[in-house]
């Protein structure tokens, strides 16, 4: 569920019809918009939203405006907004970010950012767009989001900060730049001609020379100070006198003066006023619950409801600090300054109003249905029971839309011992944690199973005294024990307790509710995980299978599409190339029928498709498929897998003979490698595709140091996970004897691969199989048993020929080219051959394999025929494909 954007917060302030008019202002906004960024920073009280009001409205540039809450320091959350600004100014603009930001695999915020950098590139008038009280800000993430965009900021945009302190960005660069435009306090005072203007044009009060002198000067210029004294001043017949019987700080005026349009306001109007200053915005219907005593048993009410329409409109009609908030006047919100006064005397004459105040705004959020405001005046009310139970009825939505951090900071806010009476929220509250804090989500499900134990002891004996447990959600309560058990089994995963995850994966299956296909579908994706890492493919397989089911029931495409990308991937190590090839397809045709934006993970499908044209040799095919990838917004990748865009191009590079390359390209893809605690198979490490190409650099000093630091021996217990190291440790072996002739490394190696070889077969991984083929024939190569290499070399062409693999062969070089034409010589497979050795025959011409002479045997077979002789059960051994026909080398 995306963000609900609150329209009143894009709204332009409208400049008052009568405003002292900033020539001088003005004129250094105007010309401040050939740079970057304009910055008004300024206390309280210093007309800061007033003049950019101003300015805007007679700006020949189209402007987007932002009002920022204590709300926006929630990273999404203020990007959610940012891009609805934005989208005031250009509607195309952002399109599917918003969407993106609250996906279940939201991209680094870097990515983000550029991805949005590049649509502002496409609009094509200039415009800005101002952020209003920024001050509210406080969190990192927010300002360095808003510092990477200021520093890629596109021409055709002007950024205007309004804010009562400096903001965390890099201002001193700005500056050295000549990219910042500054008005501080000392710029926005009025001048003495502008306070005369003020008080005398505009307010009316017909004020002496010395008078306005005295009053600018005791107010020094703060435009608050004088709009409250010119408030006060109205009716009085001593100015004079009046004028000097204040003095002090701005904060003694503020105090001072709001005191004095207070006292000078009817009951009724000041109780109202105090009342609704708890409210950041108001509209008569809010103002109307909080102010109706029948609503909650507030010890002071008024006689009746008041008619909070008539009475916003007469507010903003004396200019008492109201500003309205559309063009409608329904919504409206006082100035801030003076709502802190207001807020201040609240509490200093009556703080026992403030909770019942509070209570009645979040109920009636709560009824109009926004749930964060509903929540915020639950805490200031500090009823944490209910703000707790409004919390757990978003519990669910709030993980889904991605909205985590604001989630936990709810949570966190709330006592430690009322959340582990709350099973649900406990619960969600390790699901929120899963991802940031593998041992808090620990103890936070404990709560919630503790909590669920309790409720069914209490039910088997109902005269046992009753559990301190609370429940709001009853429907999110009946799926608890699933959602307890799935969290269980990703822990387990998480922990590499491959049995322990399919335990509890397939326990809640059988607890949760046939119609719940979210949490169903995610135990069957964590069954398939589990499964997977287990070795156990085809199981992974069915799993995923029955994922998408849930996830087609839900209609959530992106999921779908990223099942499907682990389907493919199941189906490459299994040696379906051509399966995997299928589902790639289907899956884009399902991506480009969404249309824009493209659904995320549409740009992993490419790098899958991409690593199949390399292994069909058909190299530029698969540079095209990367470069598509790398086209596609940000939103189309799962962040845990760009790594994956690197790890495929520069095996493409080391296709090439670019070993230099492929390591730089290697390098990064382990930089940008997300290691977190997950239940996600992580079966080909980084690490260990670079120790392959050091193995074809020669370089065994480095791939012995990367073995020794990965823990790897001969005679390791063997695992699927880790079965991408051992075989990539039998070549380091081989290439050991290669070099060395070390008689223990080679019998390692054809031992190990023995192993691996059962462990492949057993487990149906067929792509392991062929590659732990090819290497036992390269190693009876290497030991020049040419008959021995044949028969496992016979094996893997079987096995690979149907689904069309040539880099598995090419890529070992002349001595594979050698063991063809052997194999080419006794009548193996002729037609796949063939087709082998004119791949590296292609290489050769290319300069990226060393010279071979194609023609010294090349289909000698042909001129001769090769008498069939049958192997003894000793030659052909137990785990390679016999025929009784097969040819013999001669």
């Amino acid at each position: 569920m995306p963000t609900l954007i609150l329209s009143t917060k894009l709204y332009i302030p409208p400049p008052s019809p009568k405003v002292v008019q900033r020539a001088r202002l003005i004129e250094r906004l105007d010309e401040g918009l050939h740079r970057k960024l304009t910055l008004i920073c300024a206390p309280a009280g210093f007309g800061k939203s007033t003049l950019v009001s101003t300015w805007v409205a007679a700006c020949d540039q189209q402007v987007g405006w932002l009002s920022l809450d204590e709300g926006d320091n929630d990273l999404t959350r203020f990007l959610s907004y940012f891009i609805a600004a934005l989208r005031t100014v250009a509607p195309n603009i952002g399109e599917g970010l918003l969407s993106m930001l609250q996906s279940p695999q939201p991209p680094p915020t870097e990515s983000i950012l550029t991805a949005l950098l590049n649509e502002i590139t496409t609009i094509p008038d200039r415009f800005v767009l101002v952020l209003d009280d920024y001050h509210v800000i406080d969190v990192k993430p927010v300002d360095q989001a808003l510092a990477f965009l200021i520093e890629h900021l596109p021409p055709q945009m002007h950024l205007v900060i309004a804010t009562r302190e400096d903001p965390q960005l890099p201002l001193a660069r700005l500056r050295a730049r000549d990219q910042l435009t500054e008005l501080r306090a000392t710029d926005l005072r009025f001048t003495l001609s502008e306070a005369a203007g003020f008080l005398n044009q505009i307010r009316g009060l017909d004020l002496s020379t010395e008078e306005v002198t005295a009053l600018e000067a005791r107010t020094e210029g703060w435009i608050a100070g004088l709009q409250l004294a010119a408030i006060s001043l109205q009716g009085h017949k001593d100015a004079t006198g009046f004028i000097q019987s204040f003095t002090g700080s701005s904060r003694f005026i503020i105090d001072y003066l709001a005191e004095e349009v207070l006292e000078r306001q009817s009951e009724e109007v000041r109780s109202f006023l105090l009342r609704t200053s708890i409210l950041r915005r108001m509209c008569a219907s809010l103002c109307d619950a909080v102010l109706n005593p029948n609503s909650d048993a507030s010890p002071v009410g008024l006689s009746h409801v008041i008619a909070s329409q008539a009475m916003l409109e007469n507010l903003e009609r004396f200019n008492l600090f109201i500003v309205p908030l559309d063009n409608e006047r329904r919504w409206y919100r006082y100035h801030h300054l003076f709502a802190e006064v207001l807020h201040a005397h609240l509490m200093e004459e009556h703080p026992e109003w403030v909770p019942a105040l509070h209570r009645r705004a979040s109920a009636w959020y709560e009824q109009h249905g926004l749930p964060f405001e509903a929540i915020r005046h639950a805490f200031a009310a500090e009823d944490p029971g209910r703000a707790a139970g409004l919390v757990e009825l978003e519990a669910r939505t709030m993980l889904i839309s991605r909205q985590d951090q604001t989630f936990l900071g709810w949570l966190k806010a709330l006592p430690d011992e009322l959340v582990r009476t709350r099973p649900v929220l406990s619960a969600y509250y390790a699901v929120a944690l899963l991802s940031h804090d593998l041992e808090a989500s620990e103890d936070r499900l404990r709560d919630a199973e503790r909590s669920l134990d309790g409720a069914a002891r209490i039910s088997e004996r109902p005269e046992a005294p009753s559990a301190p447990m609370v429940v709001v959600d009853e429907e999110e309560f009946r799926c608890l024990p699933g959602i307890t058990a799935i969290t269980r089994a990703y822990h387990a995963g998480a922990l590499g307790d491959v049995s322990g995850s399919v335990t509890y994966a397939r326990r809640a299956l059988d607890l949760l509710p046939e119609d719940d296909h979210l949490w169903r579908g995610a135990a069957a994706a964590l069954l398939g995980l589990a499964s997977w890492n287990s070795g156990d493919l085809e199981a992974a397989y069915r799993s995923f299978v029955n994922s998408t089911a849930s996830l087609r029931r839900i209609g959530d495409i992106t999921q779908l599409i990223s099942v499907a990308f682990m389907l493919a991937d199941i189906r490459t190590a299994q040696g379906r190339l051509r399966e995997a090839e299928r589902i790639y397809e289907q899956s884009l045709k399902l991506a480009a029928e969404e249309g824009k934006p493209v659904p995320l993970p549409t740009a992993d499908l490419y790098v899958g498709m991409s690593e199949l044209r390399r292994e069909h040799n058909d190299l530029e095919a698969a540079s095209q498929c990367l470069l598509k990838s790398k086209e596609l917004d940000v939103h189309a990748w799962i962040p845990e897998n760009r790594y994956r865009w690197y790890v495929a191009i520069a095996r493409i590079k080391e296709a090439q003979g670019d070993f230099g390359g492929a390591l730089d390209l290697l390098d990064e893809a382990e930089r940008l490698y997300i290691n977190i605690r997950s239940p996600d198979p992580y079966v080909r490490p980084v690490a260990a595709l670079k120790a392959r190409v050091w193995i074809r650099q020669g370089r065994l000093a480095e791939v012995l140091e990367w073995a020794r630091e990965a823990g790897l021996s001969s005679g390791d217990d063997l695992s699927y996970v880790r079965e991408f190291e051992h075989i990539t440790l039998a070549r380091m072996l081989i290439a050991r004897y290669t070099s060395d002739r070390v008689d223990s490394a080679i019998h390692e190696a054809m031992s190990l691969l023995e192993r691996l070889l059962q462990a492949a077969e057993a487990g149906e991984r067929t792509g392991s199989v062929v590659e732990i083929m090819v290497l036992q024939a390269l190693a009876h190569h290497e030991k020049g048993d040419m008959p021995a290499a044949l028969m496992p070399l016979e094996g893997a062409l079987k096995l690979a020929e149907p689904e069309g693999y040539v880099r598995m062969f090419v890529d070992e070089g002349m001595p594979m080219a050698h063991l063809l034409l052997e194999a080419a010589a006794c009548g193996i497979m002729p037609d796949y051959i063939g087709k082998l050795l004119q791949a590296f025959e292609t290489e050769q011409q290319q300069g990226s394999q060393p010279e071979l002479d194609l023609n010294a045997k090349e289909f000698a077979f042909r001129s001769y025929p090769q008498e069939p002789r049958v192997r003894s059960a000793d030659e052909s051994g137990s785990h390679t494909p016999t025929s009784p026909t097969s040819p013999t080398s001669p």
